[in-house]
């Protein structure tokens, strides 16, 4: 009787795809340097997708069960992988439209926010303190930061 073989690159490429999808929003997603670029999540699915094609590769000196077998493993990796980098790469980079948002050079509404001394500043009192020396009031640059302190 033949002995039967496992292959275990195809079969080891579906749960690392799995782990390259789900493992990003919930564990990786904590810390800047796996959240802004997801360095590791990307190696997991490479790694994936590379496995699948390994044992793509290996079953086609197989049987028909195992032809089949291993391309369904390996549209299932691929799939899972794609899908990764698709929310992660593409739509999450996209924002939505706001339809009360200013334009470009348009006057910025009106807020109050606290400073590094807890103390709360308003924009208008910004605009309207002129410079020492001044009379003239002075302008105000507003940068938004979108990282984590």
């Amino acid at each position: 009787m033949a002995r039967r073989v496992v292959n275990w690159p195809i079969w080891l490429s579906v749960p690392l795809a799995v782990a390259t999808l789900y493992s990003y929003p919930f564990v990786f997603v904590r810390w800047p340097v796996t959240r802004d670029v997801p360095w590791v999540n990307l190696l997991l699915g490479a790694t994936a997708v590379t496995l699948a094609i390994t044992g793509v590769r290996r079953s086609f000196g197989r049987g028909w069960m195992a032809k089949t077998a291993g391309v369904v493993a390996a549209a299932a990796t691929v799939a899972a992988v794609g899908l990764f980098v698709y929310k992660v790469l593409v739509l999450a980079r996209e924002l939505p439209a706001s339809a009360h948002a200013p334009n470009v050079g348009q006057q910025a509404p009106e807020f109050t926010l606290a400073d590094l001394n807890n103390q709360p500043v308003s924009l208008t009192s910004l605009r309207t303190t002129p410079l020492e020396g001044s009379r003239t009031p002075r302008g105000v640059l507003l940068i938004f930061y979108r990282g984590y302190w």
